[in-house]
């Protein structure tokens, strides 16, 4: 495979997944209009949409011992996923979630395991530093919160890059977050943590306060309202496409995935966040956080479809 021009660090789960109109209640069952078992996971599923997009990508995190763990793993390597890194942990896969998929909307809701039952976290002497540094690009979500800050020190103490997925949270940032802030480049959020994290609610006042605490370029992802991009010199809004949504489960995770190829490419910022925001588009069109992740050629083709800018049309074709 050779060395793996991105690292990610951080959950993998398995996604067991099923569309329908109603949620059933205990007096009233539900008639379902999809099911789908496919791996997800922040982390993982970005790595998934680099790998899908021609990119070298390996995954470090943790899974267990039984047949579960099995097709969690298997999800990613049939996907060209490294995990020669992952470690396993002895007993039954416990990072497993249902997701409930509304049939109109393609909005989502999660079930997941409760947290006294997941294992214990990856440790910083299971790391590989010489595997990990060999990237370009280090992605992280905020687990395995020992081991991803150091990762993230020996990134840039070699010159390279940490991206994180900060998510989205209507709650307290937690401090493990706030530490791994500063020492990330780009920082990519959902709705509710930059404010979190700044006390701010402006958008671009929470960008340029993030980029004060480290950050090089900040990226908040809004869904349906596509995402806003900070940097110190620059801002810009980027809309989301309109398509047939069937799913959104997995939409910011692939969104991740996409912008960093697009860093490795070289792109400009504008043309990255217009590259990442069609391939999560596309992704929303079939159910599962990875079924509907493109190749790279399809993405392109849905760009050249919709008469993107001959600007960044121009620049993406130059990196064929």
């Amino acid at each position: 495979m050779g060395d793996v021009q991105v690292v990610g660090l951080g959950m993998a789960v398995l996604d067991v997944l099923v569309r329908l109109k109603e949620m059933p209640t205990w007096q009233r069952a539900a008639r379902l209009s999809g099911f789908s078992l496919q791996g997800g996971g922040p982390v993982a599923t970005a790595m998934v949409a680099v790998s899908r997009l021609g990119v070298r990508a390996g995954y470090v995190g943790i899974a267990g011992s039984d047949k579960v763990a099995e097709l969690k793993v298997q999800s990613l390597v049939e996907n060209g996923v490294d995990v020669s890194r992952l470690v396993r942990r002895p007993g039954p896969e416990s990072q497993v979630v249902l997701v409930w998929v509304h049939e109109d909307t393609g909005e989502r809701t999660f079930s997941g395991v409760h947290r006294s039952t997941n294992p214990e976290a990856l440790r910083i002497s299971e790391l590989d530093r010489d595997y990990i540094t060999v990237a370009e690009y280090l992605h992280l979500d905020g687990s395995h919160p020992d081991a991803a800050l150091q990762a993230a020190k020996w990134m840039h103490e070699a010159g390279k890059k940490v991206v994180l997925d900060a998510g989205m949270t209507s709650r307290e940032i937690r401090p493990h977050l706030r530490a791994l802030v500063e020492h990330t480049d780009v920082l990519i959020c959902g709705s509710g943590f930059g404010p979190g994290l700044t006390g701010r609610k402006d958008v671009w006042e929470v960008g340029d306060a993030i980029l004060d605490m480290g950050p090089g370029i900040v990226v908040q992802t809004e869904g349906a309202d596509g995402s806003h991009t900070v940097t110190h010199g620059d801002r810009f809004h980027t809309p989301a496409f309109k398509v047939d949504v069937v799913d959104t489960t997995g939409a910011g995770d692939v969104f991740h995935g996409a912008f960093i190829v697009g860093l490795l490419k070289g792109w400009d910022l504008r043309t990255i966040a217009l590259f990442a925001t069609a391939v999560a588009a596309i992704k929303c069109t079939k159910l599962g956080g990875r079924a509907g992740i493109p190749r790279y050629e399809e993405a392109l083709a849905f760009l050249r479809e919709r008469s993107i800018p001959k600007r960044a049309e121009r620049t993406s074709n130059e990196c064929l």
